[in-house]
């Protein structure tokens, strides 16, 4: 690891930060409902495009830091988008709201499409053409 990589997972960090505010702000102004819809999509989503853009990168994922790009774009910007503290907290709200049930559901969905969502990512990079 070097200075520059620290530059760019920090740089792609605060990034991904601002479209991942935005979107909860957007969706909070036009959900009210009880199940976290903005963390829900913003990780799913996050979620496909790691997936897409780790084919694309061509990323061997046992050295996934090698590169500045991938510094920057899969750990800073995607992980700076992605959230998973918001949605274990979530789940927390939700389970006080709505008991056990409803939490650990949230939860299993999110992991399951998240990872459908990664493989569809990745699949349709891989696609011809």
């Amino acid at each position: 690891m070097t200075p520059l990589d620290v530059m760019w997972v920090g740089l792609g960090g605060g990034l991904g930060s601002l479209p991942r505010w935005l979107t909860r702000r957007v969706i909070g102004e036009h959900y009210h409902g009880v199940f976290p819809v903005g963390t829900f999509l913003i990780n799913v989503s996050g979620a496909f495009a790691i997936g897409y853009l780790s084919v694309l990168f061509k990323v061997d994922w046992r050295d996934r830091y090698g590169t500045a790009l991938n510094a920057g774009v899969l750990t800073g910007v995607l992980g700076g988008y992605t959230t998973f503290s918001s949605m274990q907290l979530d789940a927390v709200k939700l389970a006080g709201k709505s008991g056990g049930t409803p939490a650990a559901s949230y939860l299993l969905l999110s992991v399951l499409v998240g990872q459908l969502a990664a493989v569809l990512g990745g699949t349709l990079a891989r696609a011809p053409g």
